[in-house]
């Protein structure tokens, strides 16, 4: 009998064994697997993700666009997205009793709106195959070796040696739900390499206090802007620290190995909305103004929230004495000023990105040495990689669980041709 053991419970460690369990035929005759999590409960960072409703997929089809989602691992992911299509994970879930709604950003969220369903789905799996599986709560595995062709596991319960070793421990972002970077070490005593690692997904504390001082205001979609190559447009959510949302959460991913601290603030620029450059602020005021003469310069720039146009005139980004006159005497010059900066700068200060707030690892195992398709290592025969101890992350909108079912489905996959070709 063969043994696989699968280190870490989370998204891609439990989609690969209910995989194994789903496809092969009297597996007991076969191997057993053996699922270690080293907290009490399977899928703890699972269940509390999208505020707890867990965005488990996202509702975009078109390839290109889905793959621009991914910062790093795009290209290394093509094989297991195209397996396992974010429409075949949705119908995974809907066919085994938790059915799915698409919202209108797209993300893809059970009808519950509870993480908790999700986690179910896999219980219930691994519950009515309790003679296939054997899943050891609680159990942190400390040391991963291999000799004389078999894999030696140091568990906190007890010594296991086993045949095939799949790493699904996730990354060292939210330390909180076990994802303390275990992986990364394994990874490298079995002789492979871990890239740069960085926090990715977080929110930024800032210099400037005007966005605290609208904390709760939001913009639908702003531009966050550091240089001609790195910016991201989206939402964005002015908060008691600075900003968050989609929009600084993807600024984040691009920013994952920049230093940003105390010592090293980032100056970057926010557009409050995307796509409005100078030309396009210039013509709008210019004709507001003529429509609306006796209206102050303040209440014509209607496409932004009035206590952000008030809040960026009291820190003197915007000159009170221009969102003081009336329209009707609004000059060229004045007007082109106003335009400048809504159009090209609004200055923003990064000191820091918000404490244990990051919620993926950017960086993780060199995918050079995991074999694309099987996601097996080239270097040691029966290791296995899936989700984000890869170097494999993408922005905020359910890529991420994606990327970990979808790779997590072709460990499972790869595992079962293993070991139908050894019987």
């Amino acid at each position: 009998m063969k043994t696989i053991a699968i280190i870490g419970g989370g998204a891609a460690g439990m989609m690969c064994a209910a995989t194994l369990l789903d496809h092969i035929e009297n597996p007991t005759e076969d191997f057993e697997i053996r699922l270690f999590e080293k907290n009490a409960v399977l899928g703890k960072k699972v269940s509390i993700s999208g505020g707890g409703r867990c965005n488990v997929t996202t509702g975009i089809a078109d390839r290109k666009i889905l793959l621009g989602k991914y910062t790093r691992g795009a290209e290394f992911l093509k094989h297991s997205l195209g397996k396992f299509w974010p429409k075949k994970v949705r119908e995974w879930f809907e066919t085994r009793g938790v059915p799915m709604k698409c919202e209108a950003d797209l993300r893809v969220f059970p009808v519950s709106d509870s993480g908790a369903d999700v986690i179910g789905t896999f219980e219930k799996i691994f519950g009515m195959n309790q003679e296939k599986i054997t899943v050891h709560r609680s159990s942190d595995i400390k040391d991963v070796g291999y000799l004389d062709g078999k894999y030696r596991l140091s568990s906190t319960e007890s010594e296991i040696v086993a045949d095939f070793v799949v790493i699904t421990t996730g990354g060292n972002a939210y330390a909180h739900t076990g994802s303390s970077g275990d992986g990364y070490g394994f990874a490298r005593r079995l002789g492979h390499t871990v890239t740069r690692l960085g926090p990715s997904l977080s929110s930024f504390e800032t210099l400037e206090n005007f966005p605290k001082e609208i904390s709760g205001i939001s913009l639908p979609k702003a531009r966050l802007k550091w240089n001609a190559e790195t910016f991201t447009d989206g939402p964005l959510l002015f908060t008691h620290f600075g900003i968050s949302g989609p929009a600084p959460f993807a600024f984040s991913s691009l920013l994952a190995f920049e230093t940003i601290d105390a010592e090293r603030p980032l100056k970057i620029s926010l557009s409050p909305l995307a796509g409005w450059q100078m030309p396009d602020w210039d013509s709008y005021m210019e004709k507001e103004a003529k429509i609306h003469g006796n209206r102050e310069v303040r209440n014509l720039l209607d496409p932004l929230p009035r206590r952000l146009v008030d809040a960026l005139g009291t820190a003197g980004i915007l000159p009170n004495r221009i969102l003081n006159l009336k329209g009707a005497t609004l000059s060229r010059e004045d007007r082109k000023t106003l335009s400048k900066i809504l159009g090209e700068w609004i200055p923003l200060t990064l000191k820091s990105r918000r404490a244990g707030d990051e919620f993926v690892t950017a960086g993780g195992v060199d995918c050079d040495e995991v074999d694309t398709e099987t996601l097996e290592s080239k270097i040691s025969p029966g290791l296995f990689f899936a989700g984000e101890v890869l170097n494999v992350d993408g922005v905020t909108g359910g890529f991420n669980l994606q990327a970990a079912w979808c790779t997590g489905r072709t460990v499972g996959k790869s595992l079962i041709e293993r070991l139908e070709s050894i019987r």
